[in-house]
């Protein structure tokens, strides 16, 4: 694995959950933009992999509506 897959992802071989950015964030509250933000997503089938944490769960719930979810 890789040192930048490893610093994104945490520990080498930890679970985590890739999210891609499926529908525009146009005419969405705020504060749901501040969260795709947060999770690194800026435009319409960009992917990004974080580690499965409750902090990020919670992220996904908020804007779950936008996003696709999976498996690295």
């Amino acid at each position: 694995m890789s040192e930048t897959k490893q610093a994104k992802t945490g520990k080498a071989g930890a679970p985590g959950v890739r999210v891609t950015l499926k529908r525009s964030p146009i005419g969405t509250p705020e504060r749901h933009r501040l969260v795709l933000r947060g999770l690194g997503l800026r435009h319409i089938r960009q992917t990004a992999v974080h580690p499965d944490t409750p902090q990020v769960r919670g992220m996904i719930l908020k804007v779950g509506y936008l996003l696709e979810v999976g498996k690295p």
